[in-house]
């Protein structure tokens, strides 16, 4: 169920066909050679008529070039009978979502019905590598070739398009995931995989791999075969009958640790139980890859979520997909195993209130689009939403929840709001990190939960690697504290702020407030008429109470698969202490430096930080990257004591983990377009060195010290925090971890 964009089908059996070899599996991010051959139909090419042969938005695939023969993604077309052809290449040159355009014009001259033009995309002919295919699989990697037959700049969509298989390359690494907290006796699944070096998952895998686990597993095998061909295995039914802390090491067939799980706590009892989800994402019907059933497999078998929502943009889904996507949800959705939000993104232009989530708890309910410039059927155009706040008063009686993102657009939430449906903000996604529209949230006194998600374009539904593109971050995830694993259970969650954000990783988080005398606990927020329904001496994340207390205890309890770099207990956007897992004494010959930020809000909001770091006096003995996903930018060493990198930021950071041959001595020059600084290494300690560059969003760098060795996955704080005189009180925590990884708990809030 394609959306053709609007793109003609006029006696689209008499423009011609295109073909195009070779058809073999391509492996994503690899370089190919194709030739797309068009043969002309009955009505030929007039003179300066053209040809266009576009790719989707999403797509990574090397930008096309015509100037440099020994180069990347070199392309050439030749006209059969000698016209003179002229091509172009536009990242946006064509309707959404196939906006990547392959423009060919015949310049001098005409096509008779039979002629052809022969394009070579990635012509190897004088030395160049081919065109680097996209970096994520697709069965059906589709060149849709467009021809205005006439010069009248009104292009007719080919009948059939030519399209190549896409597919994973072999693993250079291995996943081996577990829900983070189960119930002794419950039974639980664990899910493996292994993933090429662009994160799809490879069908390229085969063998056996052990299983250690920490403590007994009952009906956990002591290995597994894995059979070529399959992009993942589920291990199912698996119980633990005592309280505890489980990790899974995962070895191959030579004793080699190929990966390790997230923690998965064991306890005895707990009222709500951690479900993870990704409840933003698109696929090819509107501007993503892969259908959205695939996307939906994907999701649930590939990367293991418990929960998730097709977030396709309202001005691109048609009656017909509506219905598709309501039907497809009701089929995937499972209580107990897998739970399907209908849904859509409310795509409203910037000024009107800019992006926002719908999730229904219900099938069949009508869609209130922000516009319909995509979608030819007018026939429900008077039910649109044109702004956020009219969106608001068509959703006032709906069983709905609402939360504000960023992407292209961004959600302006001081525009509209609407705290009886909004009850959250999406502040990561590929797009970046955007702590800014929290602060937003404080600002205007919203009382808001913290979510993360993917909105994913790739196909890759909770595992979502940004690939080669300006998507500058791995997609998030959000874990949701509920009863049970159903819509209810998930939907009184995301009512009650009762979730934790990721930035793709899966950690234990708990929080919460004790009262010294008992508070109010409100059973929705007063801001809509919620009351107090219980006097309680503890809260979690995302209650709202009424306290009189002047100081609260705030207890902070984490597990993680990476060591926990940071911790940072934050009351509103005041960070009230930076808890690190070590000591001044313990820091060693290891720095870390790291840019970050963004240039602004809207949609170019990327910070380039391409430089070099330079040691003098000193070397480095070892590199290593840090949330730098473009594998065609690589974190370099020229030499011993230098340092290059290509990196861009779109809110969250990057950088390098250096380990220096000796602690102290030398100096450190920085050299980037927005930074420049000489320091010497023995002032930079345990806190963090600051480089501002004068603009933007949060962009700077920073530079601090760290152990060699940091073994900590695990924390547990108790904090007096004394409470704000002069406002309202939202305490929570941002907790970064030593690979890059960040989590965000939604905070508690403290009315007096």
């Amino acid at each position: 169920m394609r959306n053709n964009a609007f793109h003609s089908t006029y006696l689209c059996d008499r423009v011609g066909h295109a073909s195009i070899t070779p058809t073999t599996p391509v492996e994503a991010g690899a370089f190919t050679s194709l030739t797309l051959t068009y043969t002309a139909g009955y009505f030929g090419i007039d003179d300066t008529g053209s040809l266009k042969i576009v790719h989707r938005f999403a797509s990574d695939m090397g930008k096309m070039q015509f100037a440099d023969p020994k180069g990347w993604n070199y392309v050439t077309a030749e006209a059969s009978n000698g016209a003179v052809l002229e091509l172009r290449y536009d990242q946006k040159g064509n309707i959404r979502p196939w906006d990547k355009t392959l423009s060919i014009r015949v310049q001098r001259g005409f096509l008779r019905e039979g002629d052809t033009i022969v394009v070579r995309i990635g012509d190897t002919r004088q030395g160049s590598p081919g065109i680097r295919v996209q970096t994520f699989t697709e069965p059906t990697f589709e060149f849709k070739v467009l021809v205005d037959a006439f010069a009248t700049y009104n292009f007719v969509e080919l009948p059939v398009q030519p399209w190549i298989p896409v597919v994973a390359g072999p693993a250079v690494s291995f996943k081996a995931v577990l829900p983070t907290e189960r119930r002794i006796g419950q039974p639980f699944t664990l899910g493996f995989k292994g993933e090429d070096k662009w994160g799809n998952p490879s069908h390229q895998v085969s063998g056996r791999f052990t299983l250690e686990p920490s403590m007994p597993v009952r009906g956990l095998p002591d290995a597994v075969d894995v059979q070529h061909g399959n992009l993942s295995t589920l291990l199912e039914g698996l119980t633990v009958e005592q309280a505890g802390e489980l990790r899974i090491t995962v070895r191959d067939a030579h004793g080699a640790v190929v990966c390790r799980s997230n923690p998965l706590r064991i306890s005895e009892a707990g009222d709500l139980l951690p479900y993870w989800a990704d409840l933003h994402g698109q696929s090819e019907e509107t501007i993503g890859t892969n259908s959205a059933r695939e996307l939906m497999e994907f999701a649930r078998d590939r990367a293991f979520l418990d929960a998730m929502s097709h977030q396709g943009n309202d001005f691109q889904i048609t009656t017909p997909f509506w219905n598709e996507l309501n039907r497809l949800s009701a089929e995937f959705n499972e209580d107990g195993r897998f739970i399907m939000f209908p849904g859509y993104e409310w795509s409203g232009n910037t000024g009107l209130g800019g992006d926002r989530n719908v999730l229904f708890r219900d099938e069949g309910r009508q869609i209130h689009r922000s516009h319909h410039a995509l979608v030819e059927d007018l026939g429900d155009v008077d039910t649109d939403a044109n702004s956020a706040a009219d969106l608001f008063k068509a959703l006032a009686d709906e069983n709905c929840v609402v939360f504000a993102h960023i992407g292209g657009r961004y959600a302006d939430i001081t525009v509209a709001h609407d705290s009886r449906i909004e009850r959250s903000i999406e502040i990561h996604s590929d797009w970046g990190t955007f702590e800014w529209l929290l602060e937003d949230a404080f600002a205007q006194g919203y009382r808001v939960g913290i979510l993360a998600n993917s909105d994913g374009h790739k196909g890759r539904h909770g595992a979502s690697h940004p690939g080669a593109s300006l998507f500058g971050a791995y997609g998030g995830l959000s874990c949701l504290l509920a009863g049970e694993l159903t819509r209810d259970g998930l939907f009184d969650a995301l009512r009650r702020r009762h979730h934790y954000a990721t930035t793709g990783c899966r950690a234990f988080v708990d929080t919460r407030v004790a009262f010294d005398t008992p508070a109010g606990l409100y059973g929705d927020d007063p801001a809509m008429g919620g009351t107090v329904v219980d006097q309680v001496r503890e809260a979690r994340m995302g209650d709202i109470l009424h306290c009189g207390d002047d100081s609260v205890t705030f207890t902070i309890d984490v597990s993680t698969a990476a060591p926990i770099e940071r911790i940072e207990i934050r009351n509103r956007m005041q960070v009230l202490e930076t808890w690190r897992p070590y000591a001044d004494e313990q820091l060693g010959r290891r720095i870390r430096i790291i840019w970050e930020g963004s240039e602004y809000r809207g949609r170019g909001r990327q910070s380039v930080w391409d430089g070099t770091a330079t040691l003098s006096d000193n070397r480095f003995e070892s590199v290593t990257p840090i949330n730098l996903w473009n594998i065609d930018k690589p974190l370099q060493q020229p030499a011993p004591g230098r340092l290059a990198w290509s990196a861009l930021t779109t809110g969250g950071f990057g950088g390098a983990d250096v380990l220096l041959a000796d602690a102290r001595r030398g100096r450190l020059q920085i050299d980037t377009g927005l930074v420049k600084a000489d320091i010497a290494l023995a002032d930079i300690g345990l806190e963090d060195t600051v480089l501002e560059t004068g603009g933007g969003i949060a962009r700077r760098m920073r530079l601090f010290r760290l152990p060699d060795d940091n073994p900590v996955h695990t924390a547990q704080l108790s904090r007096r925090i004394r409470r704000s005189q002069v406002g309202e009180d939202a305490l929570y925590v941002c907790i970064t971890l030593a690979d890059g990884h960040r989590i965000w708990s939604s905070p508690t809030y403290l009315m007096r």
